[in-house]
């Protein structure tokens, strides 16, 4: 079956049972060729130490930032507006078109659609569990709180007050989350692509963060660390899947499918996922 383009399935994400078992839809791979590199590298950790301290570098400019942003001239300018207000609906749609994506992809046959979807659905879900425990203990306040007090935390006040969740962005993961998940799967199926599709994605993500800043919903620093987990997280989510041929979660999202038979009954059958 041709293959569903990778620019429309990326963009769509940037934007947003019969008989008994039948027999395997296609020959098993060899299931024994696991990676045997760790998911996490002593590579990853000075990484990680990087944006951590590039986050730590940040607070001193979090308020210049922050009230350079919500100067009356640059609130007013309507175009800045709508695009905060287009950029943030589409990252809160991306359960919806990653899921849309899986499902389509599942139905018609696509496997790189549905892998792209189910991937990117999962890096971002992962994203977002990383970030919601830390952004409740943390308590941080949101600008809009006193967009002249950055350094205002007070630990555990998250939990209850939404106006303390701001550490870090999580609608900054999200972003990051896909568009890393969906850059790595592409640079797998389609290469030539990559490069194209990551810089769509990646600059998409970065909007997102710049208008949480916009809306005064957080400080600089929250975007910068909330990129770095959701790239980490949409990365390792697409490493971990394909390093690991047959786990559970690919062996029963992507691997069963329904198989028409001869007689015209319907049986599930499967395929071991490379």
């Amino acid at each position: 079956m041709r293959p569903f383009p990778p620019a429309a399935s990326a963009l769509l994400l940037a934007l947003s049972l019969g008989t008994p078992l039948a027999a395997p839809l296609a020959q098993p791979a060899d299931t024994t060729k696991v990676s045997t590199e760790p998911l996490f590298t002593i590579r990853d950790a000075w990484i990680a130490g990087g944006f951590a301290l590039g986050t730590i570098a940040m607070f001193p400019l979090d308020k210049h930032l922050a009230r350079k942003l919500q100067d009356s001239t640059i609130q007013a300018n309507r175009f800045f507006r709508h695009s905060a207000t287009s950029v943030r609906v589409i990252t809160e749609s991306a359960w919806y078109i990653g899921g849309g994506l899986y499902l389509v992809g599942r139905l018609s046959g696509q496997d790189e659609m549905a892998d792209l979807g189910l991937h990117g659905s999962e890096a971002v879900a992962v994203g977002l569990g990383l970030v919601t425990i830390g952004k409740a203990l943390a308590g941080r306040a949101r600008p809009r709180v006193d967009v002249n007090d950055p350094g205002h935390f007070v630990v555990g006040k998250g939990w209850s007050h939404e106006e303390y969740r701001s550490f870090p962005s999580g609608h900054t993961v999200m972003a990051f989350s896909a568009a890393a998940a969906v850059t790595s799967e592409v640079s797998r199926f389609w290469p030539k692509q990559k490069y194209l599709i990551g810089t769509l994605m990646y600059g998409g993500a970065a909007l997102t963060g710049g208008s949480r800043m916009f809306n005064n919903a957080h400080w600089a620093s929250d975007v910068l660390l909330g990129a770095a987990i959701g790239t980490f997280s949409g990365m390792k989510i697409v490493k971990y899947h394909h390093s690991h041929p047959g786990n559970k979660i690919d062996e029963w999202l992507l691997g069963v499918q329904v198989v028409p038979m001869p007689d015209g009954s319907v049986a599930l059958g499967y395929r071991i996922v490379r």
